[in-house]
Formats: C-alpha cells, structure tokens, sequence
C-alpha cells in the first residue's frame, strides 16, 4: 500500500473501478480501512477499545461457533468487479493494479476496452472474510422456529419495558447461555425461564440507566451469533422488523456520553467504566448489523436495514444523528468488502441513501459530517460496482458518458477535498443514478428542508436541490410527485435565500417543455387566492428569456381548455386557479416580455372568463374534494373577481394606462360585470385600444379570426364583440369575406338576439368603408327585417346601417323602408321614434325626381304624425318633427306658415293654431283624410300629444265637406271627443268640449245660421 498522504490520479480511481479483468484482486485492493476519524461520542476506532461483553461471551463459552459463524453466507455464482478502495487515510487511494501506469498513460483506450466488454465476462471474486467482526463462529444445531419466535418476543419485552436499570438482575449471559443449549430451546424451557427472570428484572426506571448495565451489549452479541446459525431475528416477519426497530431506537436514542458524569454519581459507591461501556455497547451494536451484512452481503437485505437506519439518519437531534450516521458508515464499509452482485439486483432506495450521505456531509456538527465523508466513500464504491453489474447493451455509451464525467469531476479535486464537498459527491453520484433514484434523491433533500433546528442544514438543502435539477433536469419522472412535496415544504421554510432556491428549482422544471404542463397542473391544484408563499414563487419565476413565452403560453392554454369544452353545470376549477396565476405572474412582472408577445391572446382569453364567471360564486366551481379541508372560502372570493384585476392588471404592465383611464371613466368595469351589458364594455376596451394603440389591435383583429366558432355562446360572443368593433379599421379590408361578411350574415340570423346586435355592429363598421358597401347592399332585406325587432338595440343599428346605406338603394327598397319608417312613429321607445324620423327624413331626400309620385301618399300621411309630435314632450323628438316636416314640405313644395316651427306649445296660442290648420285642411283636402288622421291620436298616451289633436280636430272640422259631413256622419267624431270630456286632466277637457261644439255645428250649419241672424237682429247690429 502506498503512503498514507499520497495522491492518486481521479482518471486512475475511476477506470480502476472497472478495469481488473483477468487480474488476481489481494486482499488491499478488496477493502479499504477507512478514514482516520478523531476521538467522538460514540467512539472511533472501535477495535482499539475495550473488548465488549459480548467478545468475552464468543472467546468463554463457545469458541467453535464462534470460530465458523461468519462463513455461512450465501456464496456468489459469477464473480463480481473489482473496486479499488481507499485506505485508512483520507487523501490517497489503494489501486495496486499492474496496469495501472498504462491506464494513466492511455485511459481513453482503457476505458473504450473495459466499457465494452459483456457483463457475463468479468472474472469472479472470493468472497474474503470479515476481518473486523466477531472470530468465525462454528455452525451450531439450527433452532427450531418456535424458539425463534420465543427468543424474539423475549427480546422485544426487554426493550419494550426501555428500564434496563443499573440494579437489573438479568445477566446478559443468559442469553448466550441459551444459544449454546438448542435443546433447551426445543423443549420449550427457554420460553419459561426468560418469563421468570424478565418479570423479575424489567423495572420502570430512567433509559439512561441502560448504559451502566450490559444487558444492551448481550443482546446484540446474542443476535450476532443467531444470525451466523441461520436464526434471522430481525427478519422474516412483522415482529421481526418491529425487534428491529426497537433495538435501532434504543440505541440511536442513548444520551450523549457527555451525561456519563452524571450518570457516575448516581452510582456512588459501585465501580465501574461508564465511558467503556458506552463504547462497547456501541461497537456491539455495530457488529450486529456487520454481521447481518456479513451473513447475507446482497443488496436486498441491506436496503431492509436502511429502511430501520434511515429515519435516525434525519433526526433532528445532534446526537442521534451522529450514531446514525456512524453505524450506517460501518454498514457501508462492510458491505463494499462483501456485497454480492448477483442477478437480480433489487436495491430500491439507492437514490435516498444517496441523498442522506451528502446531507449529512454538510451537516453542522463536524463529526456526523466525518463519519458521513465516510459513508459516503463507500457508498460510492458500491455505486459504481452495482451500476456496471446491472448494465445492459443498450446503455454502454451512457455509462462511459457518466464515467467520463465522473473522472473528470475528480480530477480537478484533491480525494480529501472532494469528500468534503457535499455539492461535488452530489454531482458524481447525480451521473449514475436513473430517474427513480434521482426523484428519491430530490424527495429526501426536500425533506431536508424541515430542519428548523440548523439552518446550515436548509441552505444545504436547498443548494443541493438546485444543483441536482440543473444537471439532471431532463431526467425526472415523477415531477408531479416533487411538486407536490415543494408546495407543502414552502410554508416551513425560514431562509428567504433557500425560499429563492426552491423557486429556482421550481423555475428550473416549469422552462423544461417535458415537464411544463406537469408543473402547472400541480400548481394549478392549490387553494384559491394564493397563500405568500405560492403568490411569491408566481411572481418570482426566474425563467430564461426564450423560455418564457412557452411557460406562459402553457398557463394560458390550460385558460383556454376550459373555455373550449360544453357549457357544465359547474365552472372548471383550473380556470379560476390559472386566472389567479396569471395575475400573480403579471404582478411579479417576471415575464414581461411574453406578457407583450402574447398580450392579444392573453387579454381576450381573460375577457372571455370575465363572461363565463358573471355570476357566480365559489360554490358553482367544481373544487377537487379536500382542497379546502382546513380553510374556509370568504364569500367576497369570487371567480368575477379573479379574472377582473387579472385583466387590469395586464393593461397596466402592457402599458396600455389610457385605455384604462377611459374603462374607469365610462364605468367600463361595471359594464363588464354586468349579464346585459358585458358587450358593451367589450365594445367600449375595443374601441379605447383602436383609439390609442392602433397597431395592437390589429394583432388582436387577426387573432380573433380563429376563434369565432370555438368555444360555447359565451366564448363567441366575447370574441365577436371585441371582433366586430375591431372592424372599424382599415386593415378589415384586407380581410377575406368569408372571416368578414359570411360571418356577419349568418349571426343576422342566430337565435341569440346577442348574436344579431353583434352582427348589426359589425355591419354598421364595416359600411363606413366605400368599397364594402356593394356587398352590404346584399344584406339590406335582413337589416330591414332588423327594424321589426323589439330589441331597441337592434333597431337602433339597423337604422344606423340603413342611414349610412339610403343614398345608394334603389327606390323600390326605399318606399318599403319609408313604410317601416313610418309605423315606428310614435315608438314608444324614444330613440327609436327620434331616429326613425331622421331616416324618414333621409328617405325623402333621397327619392329622385322621376321617382317623387310614389312616395308621394307617404309623405302626406306622415304630415300629422310630424305636425302633432312636434309638440312632444322630449325637445329632442320635437325639434326633429319639426325638422323632417320641413323636408316633407318641400318635398311637397309647400311653405306652411311660420307658426308651426314656433317654440310655443299650440294650446296657448289658438289664433296660430288656426293658421296652421287653415293652411294643412285646404292643403290636403281632397288627398288625405287629415281629420280621422287627427282624431287617432287623441287617444295617445302623452298629454301634449293628445291636446293638440283634439285641438286640431275642433278647427280642421271647419275645413270639412259639408256634403262628405252629411254622408257619413259626425258621429264618429262626436264619440271620440265625448270620451275625453271626462279625462282628469282639465285642460284637455275644456278642449274637447269646444272641439265637439265645432263638429256639432259644422253638422247643421242652417239651424246655426238662424241662430246668428236672430242674435243679430236683437242687438241691431244688421238693418232689416
């Protein structure tokens, strides 16, 4: 062996480990001693001390047992690789190889040749003693399993009872005592005696009392001896591996030997060596679990014993850490002598081994991190070994990937150095473990992060988590599994720098396209508002620039699947999450420059969930069962209000702060809150972004176009809507007809009224463009259809179109338009009455000449309706009747007197009024019959509209031919004005009984002037 301080090349170790074909291993290069380990508690340099009881009990009472006991374990069938190991020091390593100076001088070649050879191939190994256990031990005559399971539930009474006390009558050497008679076993006397000794002696005293008595020791030495008989006392069975664990809990738990002073005192006056038996009781410990590595060196039973060991590996107490770590890196130095590679392998916890070993490495307290530095070499040993034995053909060249980088990893390290570096033995086991191994890596280091206790132990924690997922980031399986323990470890973590770690780590899997939709899916899961903890890591995504247009790609979509599938009973509980993520991303700000690359999508997808959530509360999400088992959902926590201050919160980080002062001005919020008026905040963002950002609403004008026909009704008509008003640009007129006109004209005829007004819209933007005219022109028997609707906005639009329309239609479309025109005079809805006679208006002015006589009777009969609302009570719908009865008049080249442009109402004026009807009564007579016209409105609903009528009917009667009179009667006339003398409002009454004295007398003028002749004559006004 070499010098203990020597050197020895990273490329050498690791082509060693693979490279002893065909040559004779000694026995230097099987094993290695160890690392010097300073003076510790529990102590190093076991087979210095004191001989346990147990070696007293082998060397007394049955040296032949002892002289063959170890030999008995199984016996490999192909001989396994030799794996060079280090020495007792620290910084040198035991190769003894013959080519070794030739690997040095050609390790590429060395390693092509050993990397390619059949696994079959390699030369067998002996199985060499186990020099550091217990002499071999002779086989004994097999005991009977009965016994066997007396012997294990006397043991387990013992350490059940925890109180092997200082004053215990229960001599150790009993239980040797009956290993060495089998006999007794079989007759069923053991199971007697131990019951009356153990009810004798177990006594309810203090746990560390157990370190002043032997008992402890006696137990393990007994167990050792079994297990080289073939009596597995710790295996086989659940009492087995309950004996196990309280035997491990017994000893990991003892106090530290700082307490032996203490312990002394309390035993004033009884000579002993506490120190001595604390260290003995230890190594017996050790020899225990040797021996069963010893007795069966295959993986499959180690990985049983790491199931007892590893809980203690991560306790939170100093001290048992430390004997933790110091039995397991006696584990792993007898295994890497005698491990056992035979097919098949079966070590399933090599990944959470691992990743206590180089925990543990960092730990705090210098002697865990030693005895761990130790562990781990060994380990790594055995790592190698196992991975080439289980190679296949196919992964040849990703072991010699994983060597190559192996080596190269220890050649820039000092061998001493490297066993310190937690984060570089990370990096070289990282290079052999699969994707199982390297998720039990991640889990156990996550795990790490609950030791509160030392914050060393956090931060190590979480740089090791970052490092592992940024070099085997594309190896993970069960990432959804990893999540979901870092979302549970969030809240416990206290370094804010481990918390930026965690959401590096986070970051690291959410860029990888592999892993993105897994990571979002889980963390779309959580409960809804974010806690910090969430809300932080949202806005702290630390993602690369080309990476993050993906990531919040990927969010969006998740959005957007839940828009695309029917209308449910209940809303998508993903939909609400992922809207409160992408405003937590928006917050952050981290992914600015996506934010803008997609702000089209985003903001329509967001739009569209404002509709889908208006609403609806917590209680109509379809909320996984046991998301909220330990919180309550506040009633104010609506989905409205997630998708409301995400959408906000994007128009101020995509800078579009104007069109968020005009939302705020017009109560475009509310508007979009609401279930009537959500369009027309739609309409209102549309136009306020075509308005100050023309060249972003052209991306969204283009986006729209696919997603017109997807989705429910909600998800179109949002799209429509910002679609439709987005038409007012000029790039529409690029658009093909069909994403255009087709579209249009097939909402004309939807079901939905909300499609039509949508439709309407679109038209009405669409016109404004001379050259889309002609093909709207094809569209006017629908939009005239429109104006039959008893939806106001829809008449409202179509009036618009047909506005914009009237100067181009040919005369035909024109008179069947001015008769629809005319039936909604007197519309009860206002601005259907004020701009239906706008467009009436229009209509006339727009008849040509050749074309005036057949609308003509259509101008005539509108003369009253005109004359009679021009003195409405909404000044607006009267300055109009008065403003379209100036168009008819010189449509009809009339000049009516001035008085019927006059501001004052008729009624107080009576002298004008007879002008005015003087005037219209010659005008029309002959052509329309302006009385029975008039007295159809006495009956209107508004008061100044029924009083003019009535006033007119009084004076036109005048007008009227006395033979017409005679013909037909007045009654008609007489009854209609008799209903009005009772209405309660008086001046209505007072003229409708003057207007039924007029038609009176207009019936019997001969009588009337009879009347007026005698008058005259009495007052002598006229000469006989």
């Amino acid at each position: 062996m070499g010098s203990r301080h020597r050197s020895v090349s990273a490329v050498t170790l690791g082509l060693a480990a693979l490279s002893s074909r065909g040559k004779d291993s000694s026995p230097h290069t099987q094993r290695a001693s160890g690392f010097p380990r300073p003076g510790l508690s529990p102590p190093r340099n076991l087979s210095h001390l004191e001989p346990t009881a147990s070696q007293r009990s082998y060397s007394g009472c049955y040296p032949d047992a002892i002289e063959q006991g170890i030999g008995m374990g199984r016996i490999c069938d192909q001989e396994e690789v030799v794996i060079p190991c280090a020495s007792d020091d620290f910084g040198s390593v035991d190769l003894e190889l013959s080519n070794l100076e030739d690997i040095k001088k050609d390790s590429s070649s060395s390693e092509l040749t050993v990397l390619d050879l059949d696994i079959p191939d390699l030369p067998e190994l002996p199985q060499e003693a186990f020099t550091d256990s217990p002499k071999h031990c002779s086989p004994q005559e097999p005991l009977c399993e009965t016994s066997a399971e007396r012997l294990v539930q006397s043991i387990q009474e013992v350490f059940r009872v925890g109180a092997l006390g200082p004053n215990s009558r229960f001599p150790g050497k009993n239980l040797i005592d009956l290993v060495s008679t089998p006999g007794q076993l079989r007759c069923g006397e053991w199971n007697r005696m131990t019951a009356e000794h153990g009810c004798e002696v177990l006594v309810q005293e203090e746990a560390l009392h157990s370190l002043l008595s032997p008992v402890l020791q006696e137990v393990f030495a007994t167990i050792t001896v079994l297990s080289y008989q073939d009596v597995h006392l710790l295996f086989g069975s659940e009492d087995h591996a309950e004996l196990f664990s309280l035997i491990t809990k017994r000893i990991v738990s003892l106090r530290s030997v700082r307490s032996l002073t203490w312990l002394e005192e309390t035993r004033a006056g009884r000579p002993s060596n506490p120190e001595c038996l604390y260290r003995q009781t230890f190594q017996a410990f050790s020899e225990m679990l040797q021996s069963l590595v010893v007795k069966d060196p295959h993986l499959e039973k180690f990985d049983a014993i790491f199931k007892h060991m590893g809980p203690w590996l991560q306790s939170f107490e100093d001290q048992e850490r430390e004997w933790a770590t110091a039995s397991m890196a006696q584990v792993l130095k007898c295994l890497s002598r005698h491990l056992c590679l035979k097919l098949p392998l079966q070590f399933q916890s090599l990944g959470h081994l691992v990743a206590l070993m180089v925990l543990l490495c960092g730990d705090p307290v210098k002697e865990v991190a030693e005895e761990a530095a130790e562990g781990a070499h060994y380990l790594l040993h055995i790592t190698l070994r196992l991975k080439y034995t289980t190679q296949d053909k196919t992964n040849h060249r990703s072991l010699r990937r994983g060597l190559k980088k192996f080596c190269e990893i220890l050649e820039l390290h000092d061998i001493k150095q490297f066993y310190r570096d937690p984060f570089k033995i990370a990096q070289v086991f990282e290079v052999f473990l699969n994707s199982n191994e390297l998720c039990q890596f991640v889990m156990t280091t996550l795990n790490g992060l609950k030791n509160l206790n030392h914050t060393r132990t956090q931060e190590l924690a979480g740089e090791l988590l970052l490092t592992l997922v940024k070099n085997a980031e594309s190896r993970f399986e069960k990432v959804p599994e990893i999540m979901g323990v870092i979302c549970a470890q969030l809240p416990i973590i206290s370094q804010p720098g481990v918390h930026q770690q965690i959401i590096s780590t986070v970051s690291l899997f959410i860029s990888r396209p592999k892993y993105t939709d897994l990571v979002l899916s889980h963390l779309l899961c959580q409960p809804v508002p974010y806690d910090r903890n969430l809300a932080a890591l949202w806005r702290t995504l630390k993602i690369d620039l080309p990476s993050t247009t993906w990531v919040l790609w990927r969010l969006l979509r998740k959005l957007q699947k839940c828009h695309s599938v029917p209308s449910q009973e209940k809303m998508d509980y993903v939909a609400v999450a992922a809207t409160d993520a992408l405003y937590e991303v928006f917050v952050g700000n981290r992914l600015r420059a996506a934010t803008f690359r997609l702000f089209p999508q985003l903001l329509v997808t967001l739009l569209i969930q404002i509709h889908h959530s208006i609403g609806l509360t917590m209680s109509d999400v379809a909320i996984p069962s046991g998301l909220y088992t330990e919180q309550k959902i506040s009633t104010e926590v609506t989905p409205l209000c997630f998708a409301m201050q995400a959408t906000k919160t994007l128009l101020l980080r995509a800078l579009c702060r104007w069109e968020f002062d005009i939302m705020e001005k017009n109560k475009g919020w509310t508007l979009l809150e609401g279930e009537d008026c959500h369009l027309q905040g739609v309409f209102l963002l549309a136009n306020a972004l075509l308005e100050r950002n023309h060249l972003l609403a052209c991306r969204i004008l283009y986006l729209l176009v696919p997603l017109l026909n997807r989705g429910n009704d909600k998800h179109k008509l949002t799209s429509a809507g910002f679609f439709v008003e987005l038409l007012q640009s000029p790039v529409a007129r690029r658009l093909p007809s069909i994403y255009s006109l087709a579209r249009l004209k097939d909402w004309l005829h939807h079901g939905n009224k909300l499609f039509r007004i949508v439709a309407l819209r679109g038209l009405h933007n669409l016109v404004r463009h001379w050259e889309m005219r002609e093909d709207i022109k094809r569209l006017l028997p629908s939009i005239l259809d429109s104006l039959w609707e008893t939806d106001e906005r829809i008449v409202l639009l179509a009036i618009q179109i047909l506005q914009e329309l009237v100067r181009t239609m040919d005369f035909t479309t024109v008179a069947s338009m001015m008769r629809i025109l005319f039936s909604l005079f007197g519309d009860v809805r206002p601005d259907v009455h004020h701009f239906s006679m706008t467009l009436f208006g229009a209509s006339i002015k727009s008849v040509k000449h050749t074309h005036k006589k057949g609308v003509e009777n259509q101008v005539l009969e509108s003369l009253v309706p005109l004359l009679l609302y021009s003195q409405d009570e909404n000044a607006a719908i009267a300055e109009e009747s008065k403003r379209v009865l100036k168009i008819c008049s010189q449509f009809l080249k009339w000049k009516p007197p001035h008085e019927v442009y006059d501001k004052d109402p008729f009624y107080i004026k009576p002298a004008e009024v007879r002008t005015i009807c003087r005037f219209f009564g010659k005008k029309c007579k002959g052509k329309i019959d302006i009385l029975a016209q008039t007295l159809m409105y006495s009956k209107n609903a508004k008061l100044p509209i029924r009083r003019t009528a009535v006033l007119f009917v009084g004076l036109l009667s005048k007008y009227m031919d006395h033979s017409e009179a005679k013909r037909k009667g007045t009654d008609w006339i007489q009854d209609g004005l008799k209903d009005l003398l009772h209405d309660p409002e008086p001046s209505l009454c007072i003229l409708a009984s003057q207007a039924l004295f007029r038609v009176q007398r207009m019936e019997s003028p001969a009588e009337a002037e009879q009347t007026v002749c005698w008058w005259r004559k009495l007052l002598g006004c006229l000469s006989t």
